[in-house]
């Protein structure tokens, strides 16, 4: 942030050490006398083994990044102060934390060069918020203002479930491992084996399982909206953005090329805009491929709150062009 001073404690990418944080590293494990606060509640500690299930699970609710050295208590009372934010919206997001000092292959990934890093990540797609240590003021307006903020646009993106209440901070189900577990648990029965590969990142896998949930109960509006969920992300979920966005201005008339777009704007949250893409097309007179789109539609219509205002809107505007 500006006029900030600058602060990289106690890991480099490149290698080379911060011998000032040397004299603040603690050896007690988080959760113990001295150490930092434990995770629990709705902060969870993930991984390199668990990194790809929690983006999995930023599809559902939105989650709250922080890159932090665990052993450095310069950093304690940041941790301290999210996480008792984090935890006061009751599964409205999550906190996830990555000790980058241990797995510094995330921190190349998200292109971060020192902890501490703030992130959102809303389906999949991060959103840098903060490098460096804030200032008190600084951290009270992310807590206060920032996280509820993080909320409202994960909703606008159709991403608005609850996180899975990971235990008490001295429980024996905090960290990666015990959210895990939880959501399991909160997982209504039918969905179980949909839930677990979507958690594996077997969208296709989930996608089918979901629809099998479906079939037994065509009105299970969850169902759905995982289910297309699940579709969206095995087949978009690894797209090149620029190429798909390059490859549609390059092709107007290319229905795949359309839809493809669509997916990315989906993912991205920007829903408005894939309805807008899909319908103007059929406007232009795209005619013959009008079951395509309105299937592709119908499963975007799946993802919003039955609420949504842009719903409707598209809803109406779709049965126009149908006739």
């Amino acid at each position: 942030m500006a006029d900030q001073p600058k602060f990289n404690p106690g890991v480099s990418l490149a290698g080379a050490v911060d011998l000032e944080a040397l004299k603040h590293q603690v050896k007690a494990e988080p959760g113990q006398a001295g150490g930092a606060p434990a995770a629990g509640g709705y902060v969870i500690d993930t991984t390199e083994n668990t990194f790809q299930a929690m983006v999995t699970t930023s599809a559902t609710f939105p989650i709250l990044l922080f890159l932090w050295v665990p052993t450095d208590d310069r950093l304690f009372p940041m941790a301290k102060a999210l996480g008792e934010a984090v935890n006061k919206l009751n599964g409205q997001i999550q906190m996830s934390r990555i000790d980058i000092a241990s797995y510094p292959s995330i921190a190349q990934a998200l292109q971060v060069q020192g902890a501490p890093a703030l992130f959102a990540l809303i389906a999949g797609r991060p959103m840098p918020l903060l490098q460096g240590v804030p200032f008190e003021t600084e951290l009270g307006a992310i807590c206060d203002q920032m996280l509820p903020k993080i909320i409202a646009a994960a909703q606008q993106a159709g991403v608005n479930g609850t996180a899975p209440y990971a235990g008490d901070k001295d429980g024996a189900s905090s960290g990666a491992d015990g959210a895990a577990s939880s959501g399991a648990a909160a997982v209504p029965p039918a969905h179980q084996e949909a839930w677990r590969l979507a958690q594996s990142g077997d969208y296709a896998g989930a996608a089918a399982a979901y629809a099998q949930v479906l079939e037994s109960d065509p009105g299970d509006a969850l169902a759905a909206r995982e289910r297309a969920k699940a579709l969206l992300l095995a087949r978009s979920g690894k797209a090149d953005v620029r190429e798909a966005r390059q490859n549609a201005a390059d092709h107007p008339d290319d229905v795949d090329a359309q839809l493809a777009v669509a997916d990315v704007d989906m993912i991205g949250g920007q829903i408005q805009d894939a309805f807008d893409r899909l319908l103007d097309y059929l406007a232009a007179g795209h005619k013959a491929d009008l079951e395509t789109v309105r299937k592709r539609l119908l499963e975007y219509f799946a993802i919003p709150e039955p609420t949504d205002p842009r719903l409707a809107r598209a809803r109406r505007r779709l049965a126009t062009l149908m006739y």
